[in-house]
């Protein structure tokens, strides 16, 4: 007989889509600043 023992994991949206909106925020901060400066933006993570 074996015991199982199952997890639910529900990330919060909220919390998840506050993540989203600061990283956003940072790489639109940091490809403004690059622009500014006469350099190509890095896209992505």
């Amino acid at each position: 007989m074996s015991k199982t023992a199952s997890i639910s994991l529900a990330p919060s949206s909220a919390f998840f889509g506050r993540l989203m909106a600061s990283i956003d925020r940072l790489l639109t901060a940091s490809a403004r600043i690059a622009i500014r400066n006469g350099d190509l933006p890095r896209f992505g993570l």
